[in-house]
């Protein structure tokens, strides 16, 4: 990998653009063109926490995946 390449599944890249979409769900997903299920599981491998917003609309989903992971 160059320098300027960037792994965008990195903790650090994916905590990064979560914060650019407005830590949105949803508009994440489409960026990185996967479902929503998909990126709560990137987003709770990483240990990343959703906003206020998101766990509202998705904290089963995104609690049962880390519970998978860490449970």
């Amino acid at each position: 990998m160059s320098p300027l390449e960037v792994d965008p599944l990195d903790a650090r890249v994916l905590e990064r653009n979560y914060d650019y979409a407005q830590k949105n769900v949803r508009l994440l997903a489409m960026w990185y063109e996967c479902d929503i299920e998909r990126m709560l599981e990137l987003l709770a491998e990483h240990d990343i926490d959703l906003s206020r917003n998101d766990r509202l609309q998705f904290r089963e989903g995104y609690q049962s995946t880390r519970q998978g992971l860490y449970g």
